[in-house]
């Protein structure tokens, strides 16, 4: 099976290893690169100092993308930044190559509904990767949300905050490009898995609030800090959810509490918890995953891709739901900048 990887970053060497792993020789793998930088990242996002990419993962390095698709790779992993995604993802559809596109799918609705008629013209599968879907505390919430035990959802509060100097300890914070605009970067586009699981389990928003914007003294051209109100209706019901994420907080902070007339969740990330609560405050169950390890996600995404590559089928997260959240994170920033609520279809 012949892969070509147009990036080959962190993300996109812990796919190369994770399907190294899962394929072994069956992969022939192909990386057309940019940058071309020798290091080799492990999946602790350390550098290992010995040997170099193409050596390490058996890599056929490709300085030109034409002659990287001349190889007639079957599949292609969108792996460089944000705002050079769609390109990159069109050239390879229309080369006939399956698509595994990082999140977020662009830093721009521009090209994303010719992206989504050209992957369905050529009967090509397309996946965006966003994990956090086999997240076993997302899975566990989901699961609690969808049996309707909680009652009406009245509220969710969400969080998200990490360090962004402490990323990629190995690189230049201000380099990366989740700081840098032209990349497209900043906390909204750099942390939209939680748009995505937010809408995939209590619906997508009819409304959006955010106020935010650059505030600390990071030395970056993008938001640090972004306060989100999402208006969400199931059944004519509001559910009302608030979002919160910075480039800042240390130690790093990634939660989510949903309150219903019925009871309550509270689900840590961090912890990797899952406490349920009933309407008296009596805890009804206490799920823990310390024991899981975080590159489980990745392999999970993957064999997942790669079933519905053999059964044809769609994957669970398609162009279309990477589209979702895009346009929901095009309404903050808008909503950021213009200080107004934004109404989405």
């Amino acid at each position: 099976m012949k892969v070509l990887f147009i990036g080959l970053g962190s993300i996109g060497q812990r796919h190369l290893r994770n399907l190294r792993s899962l394929l072994g020789n069956e992969l022939e793998a192909i990386a057309f690169r940019e940058k071309n930088l020798p290091r080799v990242i492990s999946d602790s996002l350390a550098i290992e100092n010995e040997g170099d990419v193409a050596s390490t993962y058996g890599l056929t390095i490709c300085n030109d993308l034409d002659e990287a698709l001349n190889l007639k790779p079957s599949i292609a992993f969108i792996c460089n930044p944000t705002s050079k995604h769609l390109a990159a993802a069109r050239i390879a559809a229309e080369n006939g190559c399956h698509l595994f596109v990082e999140k977020a799918l662009s830093d721009s609705l521009d090209g994303v509904d010719e992206l989504i008629k050209l992957i369905k013209k050529k009967k090509l599968i397309c996946m965006v990767g966003y994990q956090m879907r086999f997240h076993p505390c997302i899975k566990a919430l989901k699961k609690i949300v969808s049996e309707n035990i909680l009652g009406h959802i009245l509220a969710v509060n969400a969080e998200v905050g990490e360090y962004l100097p402490g990323f990629h300890k190995y690189e230049d914070y201000r380099q990366t490009y989740a700081a840098r605009s032209e990349l497209g970067g900043g906390v909204v586009l750099s942390q939209i898995h939680e748009f995505d699981y937010l809408q995939w389990i209590f619906g997508f928003p009819s409304k959006v609030y955010s106020s935010g914007g650059h505030l600390s003294n990071l030395e970056i051209n993008v938001e640090d800090v972004s306060n989100t109100v999402l208006e969400c209706r199931n059944n004519g019901l509001l559910t009302t959810v608030h979002l919160h994420q910075d480039y800042l907080q240390q130690p790093s902070a990634r939660n989510c509490k949903v309150i219903g007339d019925k009871g309550k969740v509270e689900v840590d990330f961090i912890a990797l918890t899952v406490m349920h609560y009933g309407s008296n405050g009596e805890l009804i169950s206490n799920q823990n995953f310390s024991a899981f390890e975080r590159n489980q996600l990745f392999v999970d995404e993957l064999k997942h891709f790669l079933s519905c590559i053999k059964k044809k089928i769609d994957p669970c997260i398609t162009v279309s739901d990477g589209a979702l959240s895009l346009r929901i994170a095009m309404a903050v920033k808008k909503s950021m900048q213009s200080g107004e609520v934004i109404k989405l279809n």
